[in-house]
C-alpha cells in the first residue's frame, strides 16, 4: 500500500485577499457561479465585482438557502447550467462551502473555496457532508479532488465571534494525536493510503502552533483584530489541520465527538468544542502520559474549550446517558477503530469519566 499525501491546488491566505480574488483566479475560467448567504452578499458581492471589474469574467451570484441537501444542490446545478459557468465560487461557512465542492463535482468544473470563518479544518477537503432539507445527516459525499483553490481573508475572518475561531483550535487541537493513533494503529488516511512524513510533521506543527499563538490570537480576535498570531492559527485551523486530518487519518476524537451528538445537552456547542474533549478523553483511552494530558487541558483553559462535562452543558450526570455517548462513538465503522488496540463502549464510558474529573481538577 502507497504513501498519500492530498490537498488543494492552491492555498491563499492574508488580510484582505479577497479583493484579489480576480488575480488568483484568472486562469480557472471565464463564467464564475458565486454560492453566498444573504448576509453574506451584502458583505462580500461589491469586493468581488470590484476585483473583476477590469476583466471579462462574467459573474452570477446565487443566494444559499441554508442547507447542503440534494435538493439545494440540484437547484443550484441548474442554475449554473442555464447561466453556462464554468467554475463554482463558494463564500461562508461550512454548508456553503461543502454545496460549492458538491456542485463543482457533478458538473467537473473548478472550486473555489472562500471560508469566512475559521471553525474547522473541512474547506481544504475532498469531502462534502450532505443534509436532508430539514437539516438531518444524510451521507457523506467523497469527492474525486479536493479544491482548485482556497482564498482565506483574515480581515473577514476576524469580524466573525471569537467563539467559532476557537471552536476551529478545537477541531485542529485533535488533528496530531489522531494521526499518531493511526500510524500506531498502521490504519489508512482518508485517501486510502499510508501516512507520510509530511502529513506527520504538518500535524505536529499545527499542534505546537496552537499551543504556541492560540492563547495570543484569542486575544486579537476579541478585539476584531488581525495580528501574526492570528495568522498563524487561522494557518493552522485550515491549512495544517485540513492536510492533517485527511492525510493523516481520524480516530477516537472524532469518534467520541459523534457520540456526544445523541445528548440534547451539547446540541448548542460547535463541531470543534466537542472535538476538543473528545481529544482529551482520548489520550485518557491511550493512557498518554499525565504531562501531556496536562498540556492539552491547559491549553483548553487558556482559549475557552471544554475540558469536563459541566463545559459541555451536562450540568448533572446521567451515566446511563455516558454510556449512550459511548455506545455511539463505537458505531458500526466509527473512526474509533482507528485507534492502535480494541476499543469497547465500557473503554470509552470509562475515559469520559475519567477525562471529566481530569478537566475539573485542573480547572481549579
Amino acid at each position: 500500500m502507497a504513501n498519500i499525501i492530498i490537498s488543494p491546488g492552491k492555498y491563499v491566505q492574508g488580510k484582505g485577499e479577497l479583493k484579489n480574488i480576480s488575480k488568483h483566479t484568472k486562469n480557472l475560467g471565464e463564467n464564475f457561479f458565486v454560492i453566498v448567504s444573504t448576509s453574506g452578499m451584502k458583505r462580500v458581492a461589491n469586493i468581488i465585482k470590484e476585483s473583476f471589474s477590469d476583466s471579462n469574467t462574467n459573474l452570477i451570484f446565487e443566494i444559499f438557502n441554508g442547507e447542503c441537501s440534494e435538493n439545494e444542490i440540484k437547484r443550484l446545478q441548474k442554475s449554473f447550467q442555464e447561466n453556462n459557468c464554468d467554475v463554482v465560487i463558494g463564500i461562508g461557512g461550512g454548508k456553503i462551502l461543502d454545496t460549492a465542492k458538491a456542485i463543482a463535482y457533478f458538473e467537473n468544473v473548478p472550486v473555489v473555496i472562500a471560508p469566512t470563518i475559521a471553525s474547522t479544518d473541512a474547506p481544504c477537503s475532498a469531502l462534502s457532508v450532505i443534509y436532508t432539507d430539514e437539516g438531518i445527516f444524510d451521507k457523506y459525499l467523497l469527492l474525486n479532488k479536493n479544491p482548485d483553490l482556497i482564498l482565506v481573508d483574515t480581515q473577514i475572518i476576524v469580524s466573525a465571534p471569537s467563539r467559532l475561531l476557537i471552536s476551529g483550535m478545537g477541531d485542529a487541537l485533535a488533528t496530531y494525536f489522531e494521526l499518531r493513533a493511526c500510524k500506531r494503529a498502521n490504519s489508512l488516511n482518508m485517501s486510502n493510503g499510508h501516512i507520510t512524513l509530511a502529513a506527520e510533521a504538518l500535524a505536529k506543527l499545527c499542534y505546537n502552533t496552537l499551543l504556541s499563538e492560540g492563547f495570543k490570537a484569542k486575544m486579537a480576535v476579541n478585539n476584531n483584530v488581525v495580528t501574526k498570531a492570528v495568522e498563524n492559527v487561522v494557518e493552522a485551523n485550515t491549512l495544517l489541520s485540513g492536510l492533517g486530518f485527511e492525510s493523516g487519518g481520524l480516530s477516537g476524537a472524532h469518534a467520541i465527538h459523534n457520540g456526544f451528538t445523541v445528548l440534547q445537552e451539547c446540541h448548542n456547542l460547535y463541531h470543534g468544542e466537542k472535538v476538543a474533549f473528545g481529544t482529551i478523553a482520548q489520550l485518557v483511552l491511550e493512557n498518554a502520559p499525565l504531562e501531556e494530558i496536562k498540556e492539552v487541558i491547559d491549553f483548553c483553559l487558556s482559549v475557552g474549550l471544554p475540558t469536563n462535562l459541566s463545559d459541555m452543558g451536562i450540568k448533572k450526570i446521567d451515566k446511563d446517558d455516558i454510556m449512550k455517548v459511548a455506545e455511539a462513538s463505537c458505531a458500526e465503522g466509527e473512526t474509533i477503530y482507528n485507534m492502535p488496540f480494541d476499543v469497547t463502549p465500557y473503554d470509552v464510558y470509562s475515559a469520559i469519566l475519567t477525562a471529566d474529573k481530569l478537566g475539573s481538577h485542573y480547572h481549579k
